[in-house]
């Protein structure tokens, strides 16, 4: 066990929180908020990487895990630092917003769903392929790649979904109000399922790479 992984997570998505809160909440970034909050993920990842892995994100971790790249022993701890850092990044936000009256989304459930199942899978099959994959190892581009899916999963289909993809931020987002709790399942759901299928669709077109 080693503490200072679990740290580098809870730093990595306590900053990716914060900023979807402090560019998404009023007064906030606008048409900006996805290129910020790409690149808020792509600094931590290139940040922290080389100490936890820089997943920031449970559904990452499922994907990684599974793929055989994840102890079985970091699993939890990591999904507790990462919801720990979204849920303090939430409580932040709000201080330093003067807790704004927010109007909570109201998403179409299968949408929403298939929305979130989607670049959930799309960001979780970039990470195994140019994070954990032999044939890419020691790239440069990783952080930049991961952080500019985000980015475009975010101006895709936010207007859908919120654009979470990340299982730590649906929580941050719902203690900011900007999504409702009883709408907090959609997220575990589809992001938990795309990263599975993530991680088979990635042992399938990599057989060798185990």
């Amino acid at each position: 066990m080693n503490p200072a992984k679990y740290l580098v997570e809870f730093i990595g998505t306590f900053f990716l929180v914060a900023t979807i809160g402090f560019t998404v909440l009023a007064p906030g970034a606008g048409d900006m908020a996805p290129l910020a909050i790409g690149a808020t993920l792509m600094v931590m990842i290139f940040a922290g990487g080389h100490v936890s892995g820089g997943h920031y994100n449970p559904a990452v971790t499922l994907a990684v895990f599974l793929r055989g790249k994840c102890p079985a022993g970091d699993v939890l701890p990591y999904m507790v630092a990462q919801v720990l850092g979204a849920a303090a990044a939430a409580a932040v936000v709000l201080f330093m917003k003067g807790n704004p009256a927010v109007v909570a989304m109201q998403p179409d459930v299968a949408r929403a769903l298939v929305a979130e199942f989607l670049y959930t899978f799309a960001l979780c099959y970039v990470v195994l392929n140019v994070a954990t994959a032999k044939g890419t190892s020691g790239n440069s581009f990783y952080g930049l790649a991961i952080g500019f899916t985000v980015m475009v999963g975010a101006y895709s289909v936010g207007s859908i979904s919120g654009g979470a993809f990340n299982p730590a931020v649906a929580v941050g987002i719902t203690v900011m109000g900007l999504s409702q709790v009883p709408n907090i399942w959609i997220y575990l759901v589809a992001n938990f399922a795309g990263a599975a299928a993530a991680a088979f669709a990635f042992r399938a077109i990599n057989p060798a790479d185990q």
